[in-house]
C-alpha cells in the first residue's frame, strides 16, 4: 500500500469561517462525519483492479490521466444543478457542442 504524505496549512479563523459557510451552502457535497471518515478504505481495496488502473495510469507529464478540473461560475453551476440529477452529463454535452464535438 503507498503511503500517503500529510500536508498541513495553517488557516486564519476568517478562512475556516468562509470554508465552513461554502460546506454548508453545497447540499451535493457535504461534510464527512468521523464515522463515514473512518469507514473509508482506499480506491485499491475496494474498485475492480482494471478500473483501479485505469484511473492511477498517469499521463506524460505526471499528473493523473483521469484528472480533470473545471472552475464554474456559482449561477452557471445553480442553473445546471437546479435541473436535477444527471446535471453534470449536460455540462459536459453543452461544453461540446460548444466547440462542435459530438460522441
Amino acid at each position: 500500500m503507498q503511503k500517503i504524505r500529510e500536508y498541513r496549512v495553517e488557516i486564519t479563523d476568517e478562512e475556516e469561517a468562509r470554508i465552513q459557510a461554502g460546506i454548508a451552502q453545497d447540499p451535493d457535497n457535504p461534510e464527512l462525519t468521523a464515522e463515514e471518515l473512518a469507514s473509508l478504505r482506499p480506491a485499491s481495496e475496494v474498485l475492480p483492479p482494471a478500473l483501479y488502473a485505469a484511473l492511477i495510469r498517469s499521463s506524460e507529464d505526471g499528473r493523473a490521466a483521469a484528472d480533470a478540473t473545471v472552475r464554474l461560475d456559482p449561477d452557471v453551476l445553480a442553473h445546471f444543478r437546479a435541473t436535477g440529477p444527471g446535471w453534470q452529463a449536460r455540462v459536459n454535452a453543452a461544453l461540446r457542442a460548444s466547440i462542435g464535438a459530438a460522441r
